[in-house]
């Protein structure tokens, strides 16, 4: 995904990888009410998304059907880099090392960090 989503876009995102197509009525049932939004909220979030071309709409009759146009693996790969990009100046380690610093990592964090370098390393 090109441009960055916003958080509540993101949640809409998701549950149409969870679930596709699915209307504006049925994504606002879904999340829309955990949220507080309205279906015209939605509707607004779901125009970004298409603009943003992470979303496509396919007319129904007289609504629209919305499934997601980019895979999750590419939006969460994309956003991972801006992250560490932002934050951490483009570099994991400093990231690893501030999460550790803080006892944000546990053992079973660190145990597949350990086993996920072994594998980069072979």
């Amino acid at each position: 995904m090109a441009e960055r989503a916003s958080d509540s876009e993101m949640q809409v995102l998701s549950a149409l990888w969870e679930d596709a197509p699915q209307t504006a009525a049925e994504l606002t049932g879904r999340i829309g009410k955990l949220n507080g939004w309205t279906q015209a909220t939605v509707k607004t979030l779901l125009a970004r998304l298409v603009q943003k071309g992470a979303v496509k709409a396919e007319a129904d009759g007289r609504r629209f059907l919305y499934r997601p146009a980019v895979d999750r693996a590419e939006a969460v790969g994309d956003e991972s880099q801006r992250f560490v990009d932002r934050l951490f100046g483009g570099r994991v380690s400093p990231m690893i090392a501030h999460l550790a610093q803080r006892e944000a990592l546990s053992d079973t964090d660190i145990a597949e960090i350990e086993a996920l370098l072994r594998k980069l390393k072979s």
